[in-house]
């Protein structure tokens, strides 16, 4: 798989969500944003106390066409636990719902506990990597091509140096990367600002880690909450990583969900600078506040997509 290129490997799973997203959906059931190209998701960790088929048919019934699963919601030790006749059923539900599987986030979060990619010790490294090829499995399992590595406490410098974390992250990646590219998953290293990690804070450090592993399954993602480090604006980072981009979180930029700030008028120029660019897959709600029911998250935010 080296010998395909980064930019080539993304446009390749961008094929395949294309194909999953359309294949077995309704006519009509993508809405009229979708149809421009813009594919909207909805991750499900606001909704992790409904059961998985609830937690779609809120999802499918706001009109999303994706769901963006954070693993560590649906078990009590890890995702080996998930067999395959779940796995199949999971979508099965998906599909019922007009929904395929957009990836996976919160790759780390527990369950399972003391997982670290970055830390000095070797033994707790080997059995990150482990998991996380189980995780590369499910994803594939469920139709997803995307894995969003934010992941803060699961990747922060451990009483080393930023610097030699980041080697330790990217020879974590290396490991895994040959695997993804044959399950045909891209793992998407998201940047999350210093009061979140010390490590890979902008889209900058994110491509330079991409960059070092030099692996075609190995990218990058946006997400407009996580540029507080950044000193140039959505649209001017996102043309200036545009090829790189594999996936873009939204929400409010204070993380609550749409439609309760100003990302309805702060984000029009980000968004068009998508469409001009002709980005065709996932754009994903991500949000941190859980109050509001996850209906309200779900209709609300879906109200200012429509409208970006």
């Amino acid at each position: 798989m080296r010998g395909m290129s980064r930019r080539r490997f993304l446009r390749k799973t961008g094929r395949l969500l294309s194909v999953t997203a359309l294949a077995g959906c309704p006519i009509g059931c993508v809405g009229p944003a979708a149809r421009r190209g813009f594919r909207f998701a909805m991750c499900n960790e606001s909704m992790r106390d409904l059961s998985w088929a609830e937690q779609c048919r809120i999802i499918g019934g706001a009109g999303y066409a994706g769901v963006e699963i954070a693993a560590f919601t649906l078990v009590d030790k890890g995702v080996q636990e998930i067999t395959d006749a779940r796995r199949t059923e999971m979508v099965r539900i998906m599909d019922h719902n007009g929904l395929v599987c957009a990836g996976l986030h919160w790759l780390l979060a527990p369950p399972p506990e003391g997982l670290h990619f970055t830390t000095p010790e070797r033994t707790v490294r080997d059995r990150t990597v482990d998991y996380f090829k189980h995780l590369i499995d499910f994803c594939a399992d469920l139709g997803g091509r995307a894995m969003i590595f934010g992941s803060p406490k699961q990747r922060n410098a451990m009483g080393i140096s930023t610097g030699q974390a980041t080697d330790y992250f990217a020879e974590s990646l290396s490991r895994v990367a040959d695997h993804a590219a044959q399950r045909e998953v891209m793992i998407l290293i998201e940047p999350l600002d210093r009061s979140q990690t010390d490590v890979v804070n902008t889209l900058s450090e994110a491509l330079s880690l991409a960059e070092a592993v030099d692996h075609p399954a190995v990218s990058v993602m946006f997400d407009f909450h996580n540029t507080a480090d950044e000193t140039e604006s959505f649209e001017t980072l996102i043309r200036k990583y545009y090829p790189h981009i594999g996936h873009v979180h939204v929400q409010e930029m204070d993380g609550r969900h749409l439609g309760t700030g100003t990302a309805h008028r702060d984000f029009k120029k980000a968004f068009s600078t998508l469409r001009e660019l002709g980005y065709d897959r996932w754009v994903s709600l991500e949000v941190f506040d859980f109050t509001p029911s996850g209906r309200r998250i779900a209709e609300e935010s879906m109200a200012v997509l429509q409208e970006l």
